[in-house]
């Protein structure tokens, strides 16, 4: 997949102006493989638990800890396998505002992901 990624995704990430971190399972390796091929900086990188903590048998194995991770802080979360189950999930444990965007893995980013997520931005910020 590593072969798909369009380095025009990594110019959009980073005009968004907020925070970035990797969520990925590949961790730190994001920053080593990924990164350069999007032509972003090295960046933070989400510490998922050792165990799969599956006591929300529906949830997205990152769910959990994505929320813990925010520690209540707005929050983005692009992926493509969120469900709605996770959505409610968060918003019924996180106290702020949370964007949990399901990106189609077939297409990658596209203008209207970049779209929402920039108006999401703008409405947390009062700027739209």
């Amino acid at each position: 997949m590593l072969d798909r990624l369009d380095p025009e995704d990594g110019r959009q990430l980073l005009v968004l102006n907020c925070p970035l971190v990797w969520a990925t399972s590949r961790m730190g390796e994001a920053n080593e493989v990924v990164a350069p091929r999007l032509g972003l900086p090295e960046l933070p990188v989400v510490q998922w638990p050792d165990t799969d903590d599956r006591t929300v048998p529906t949830l997205h194995w990152k769910t959990r800890s994505l929320v813990a991770w925010a520690a209540g802080r707005p929050v983005v979360w692009l992926d493509d396998e969120i469900t709605v189950a996770d959505r409610r999930w968060v918003a019924a444990h996180h106290p702020v505002r949370a964007l949990l965007h399901r990106v189609d893995p077939h297409l990658g980013l596209t203008a209207a992901d970049f779209a929402q997520v920039r108006q999401w931005l703008a409405d947390c910020t009062g700027t739209s």
